[in-house]
């Protein structure tokens, strides 16, 4: 399990390393900057982890068909390809969504200005969805093939890329202007771009990948494998559409707060964001596992897989809760200079959010393995319907009741979110023993 799942979590904090920095020098440009940032991020993220979910469907698949017959070429190839044509699908409405994101903030009832540069922000970040949609798939490939370590090298050359691009266009550094939150648009999609870009050239040049010719006849229709590619990905996408925006309509409540509440909001969801990836790589491989014993009929497979995976998780996550409640400063001061009068009250909000984020750590990291463990087997649907329950039933009433109604302000919010995340871990974790003591006894 960690053989594989530690390519795809480095991978995972590359990615998010990409975004982390955009907060980082957004941070340093300044409150206000960050607070526009923060809730164009959010908007473009809720559409951008739909269409992830959309894109984990081929990973599952994958595995499925590998595990029944090892050296299966065509089927490979062909969901492949499947799954690009839905990440184009998925894309091209979705851009012009994200083209009038001013006019959403303004109409959920967030600062006309504010909406106005997350605006400009969001029109240069968002032509970078699809190439990375499109990386996703090539990832997905490589690690069904248990070669997970190119998608880490092709990562980590991108934040590096991220970090210079982004740096020179925010401040006008390197010879580049100065743009802003514009220019950190621009070096946040050019590095989506060279990731999908980097990975193709290694499946097209690697022995190892070039005989499944991925990129032949891309033209050609399969349309039973595309409607396949929909029927299981689509729950995944509303299941992960359904936690990334519990997440964004805190950002939103927390707008109805102050703009300080909305920055040190970013601070604290960057830091679980980080820690967070672990777990998130931990069930993109245990998808993988599950789904190849799944495709062998080996019982006993899917259930070690599962429980391995399961239980390195919510170890990892144990520690970061402590972390986080231990030195809560140190890491807030990693985004913010303590020392900048404009930082005086955005720096004890961001520390009194972590030790909630410290508290739902644990039950994050189960609810998302647990998922993980579940698309391994193709179960998504009844997965979804928890996800709807527990995100928007559960934690977004106990949110807005402890934050307006106790008036707990930002605390409050991030209290629903916990209380949000532990529901969904219990419904996942009981519906996999569930599986595990009937469904698997079919295999």
């Amino acid at each position: 399990m960690l053989g594989l799942a530690w390519p795809l979590i480095l991978t995972n904090v590359a990615q998010a390393l990409i975004h982390a920095t955009d907060v980082i020098l957004l941070g340093w440009a300044g409150p206000r900057t960050l607070a526009a940032g923060t809730l164009g991020i959010n908007i473009y993220f809720a559409f951008l982890i739909f269409g992830m979910g959309l894109m984990t469907a081929a990973a599952p698949m994958l595995a499925r068909e590998l595990g029944a017959r090892r050296h299966s070429v065509r089927d490979v190839r062909r969901t492949v390809r499947q799954a690009m044509w839905a990440a184009v699908a998925i894309t091209l409405p979705v851009w012009i969504i994200l083209w009038n994101s001013g006019a959403i903030l303004v109409a959920i009832g967030q600062d006309r200005g504010l909406a106005a540069d997350a605006q400009s922000f969001v029109r240069a970040l968002q032509w970078g969805l699809l190439p990375y949609l499109l990386y996703l798939v090539l990832r997905a490939f490589i690690s069904a093939l248990e070669r997970p370590i190119w998608s880490l090298i092709v990562g980590l050359a991108c934040v590096l890329f991220n970090a210079v691009v982004n740096y020179g266009l925010v401040f006008g550094h390197f010879g580049l202007p100065k743009l802003g939150l514009q220019g950190a648009g621009i070096g946040s999609t050019c590095a989506n771009i060279l990731m999908f870009l980097g990975l193709a050239a290694v499946v097209l040049l690697h022995p190892r990948f070039r005989r499944y010719r991925l990129f032949g006849r891309f033209w050609r229709a399969d349309w039973e494998r595309f409607r396949q590619i929909w029927k299981l990905g689509l729950p995944i996408a509303v299941t992960l559409g359904l936690e990334i925006t519990i997440f964004n309509a805190a950002v939103f409540l927390m707008g109805l707060i102050g703009p300080d509440s909305i920055a040190a909001h970013a601070i604290a969801i960057q830091i679980a964001s980080l820690t967070f990836m672990v777990p998130m790589g931990l069930a993109q491989a245990v998808t993988v596992r599950v789904g190849l014993a799944y495709g062998r009929k080996d019982r006993d497979g899917v259930a070690v897989a599962g429980w391995t995976a399961f239980a390195l998780s919510v170890g990892f996550m144990s520690l970061t809760a402590l972390v986080m409640l231990t030195i809560p400063d140190r890491l807030v001061g990693a985004f913010l200079d303590s020392a900048d009068p404009a930082n005086a009250t955005v720096i004890p909000l961001a520390i009194s959010f972590l030790f909630v984020a410290a508290i739902f750590q644990i039950v994050d990291g189960a609810q998302v393995v647990g998922a993980g463990m579940l698309r391994g087997l193709h179960d998504t649907k009844v997965p979804m319907l928890y996800a709807a329950v527990g995100y928007w039933v559960i934690g977004l009433s106990v949110a807005v009741g402890l934050a307006f109604g106790l008036g707990w302000g930002g605390v409050g919010i991030w209290t629903g979110l916990a209380t949000g995340l532990a529901s969904v871990a219990l419904l996942m974790v009981t519906r996999w023993v569930r599986r595990e003591r009937l469904g698997l006894s079919r295999l």
